[in-house]
């Protein structure tokens, strides 16, 4: 029922914030000078790399994809509650 083509959309479209949120804290940091954790910036860059590395094996892991992208949306949600956390507690 879910495995349908909207799937892969909504699942670019999640992996494609996560390259526009780094993009624009990097932008916020340079040009206007803000103050920001550095385990803050280090989450979201583990988060772009990750994002690569489960693009990267989607044809080698071809029988496995929903589990792949599944596990790996996991990952990458919980890259992304530590970086808030982190953000929240200085």
């Amino acid at each position: 029922m879910l495995r349908t083509r909207a799937l892969w959309w909504f699942t670019g479209l999640a992996e494609l914030t996560v390259f526009v949120q780094v993009i624009l804290g990097v932008i916020l940091v340079n040009k206007y000078k803000f103050e920001f954790p550095k385990f803050h910036a280090f989450y979201g860059f583990v988060a772009i790399i990750a994002v690569a590395i489960i693009y990267s094996y989607r044809f080698q892991m071809k029988h496995r994809l929903y589990l792949l992208y599944g596990l790996g949306g996991v990952f990458i949600m919980g890259l992304g509650i530590r970086a808030l956390l982190v953000g929240k507690a200085s």
